[in-house]
């Protein structure tokens, strides 16, 4: 059977083919102009649903980097509190050496070494007390304004922390390190320790004194003084032993975050591949449609002639 072809049917058929070419041509203009492979689902589903899924690792990625940058601050800030902890306790063993040569020293002295011993205890409630952003870095989750609080009378402490509680900062889809430290252990003022180490600077000073201690300690007389340096020797081995564990953490999360760099730049990369159009291919492919576009207009023009109704028009 022979199909009969009239002139409307070529004219429709050329009709269609140019159209075909000219959205396609449209197309890829659009796609030269935002570099973008796909402009709605509809272009590509299964590219698509690749890019959301890439996205989403993306934000995950960078809500877990912005995590290890807090807790790293947390880290640090905790850090520098214990060292210069530590640098405290050293002056007020070294002061108690020296005020453990009762022999050599007159009252005058010991006094003096007493109110210096005081700054340093205020100096260690200040380094007890550090925050990052409004947070204490040694009371857990607790919101108070401060870890530490002093009576002006008794001079006791007082642990103002969410005992058992943690601060801790998710760092990948499994691991979450803890940031903060445990004040109550780390300066004795907690329920499993007789004597904090603001109690114990404080019996220092009042044995210098001559004057009674505080807390449960029976009253310490001058020439005394010196068995207190065991007492400090262990608060200094607790800060310490808390400054390593800091150091081990933040060091964790350190390299955690240089891991999430690099998943970072992966990420980004793959999303690219799916997301995003050579410049230079983009132009090309433009070139060749409008060439092909234009062969087509000259095809049509050479097999669809004038009939004679174009010549009564």
């Amino acid at each position: 059977m022979i199909s009969r072809v009239t002139t409307q049917t070529q004219m429709r058929s050329a009709q269609s083919n140019l159209q075909t070419n000219l959205a396609r041509m449209a197309q890829l203009q659009e796609r030269a102009s935002s570099l973008k492979a796909i402009e709605r689902p509809s272009d590509d589903p299964s590219k698509a649903a690749d890019s959301l899924a890439v996205r989403a690792d993306q934000r995950a990625v960078a809500q877990y980097s912005r995590n290890a940058e807090n807790g790293n601050s947390w880290l640090t800030t905790a850090d520098s509190a214990l060292s210069n902890s530590t640098d405290i306790l050293n002056q007020v063993r070294d002061l108690t050496v020296q005020g453990a040569n009762d022999g050599s020293l007159s009252q005058t002295a010991k006094e003096a070494i007493a109110v210096r011993l005081d700054g340093l205890k205020q100096d260690l409630l200040s380094q007890a007390n550090s925050s990052y952003l409004g947070r204490t870095v040694f009371a857990g989750n607790s919101d108070a304004g401060v870890a530490f609080t002093v009576d002006p009378t008794t001079k006791v402490a007082t642990f103002n922390g969410a005992a058992g509680s943690t601060v801790g900062r998710r760092i990948d889809a499994d691991t979450t390190i803890k940031v903060d430290v445990d004040g109550g252990e780390v300066f004795g003022v907690n329920a499993t320790n007789a004597t904090s180490v603001f109690t114990l600077i404080d019996n220092i000073s009042a044995a210098l004194r001559g004057t009674p201690g505080t807390a449960t300690t029976p009253p310490t007389l001058p020439s005394n003084i010196g068995h207190f340096l065991t007492d400090v020797d262990a608060r200094m081995k607790t800060v310490l032993t808390a400054q390593a564990d800091v150091g081990v953490r933040q060091g964790q999360i350190q390299k955690a975050g240089d891991t999430l760099v690099k998943q970072k730049g992966a990420l980004e990369v793959q999303r690219a591949s799916i997301e995003d159009v050579d410049l230079g291919q983009a132009i090309l492919d433009l070139k060749l449609q409008e060439v092909t576009y234009q062969s087509a207009l000259a095809v049509t023009a050479k097999v669809l002639q004038p009939t004679l109704m174009d010549f009564l028009r």
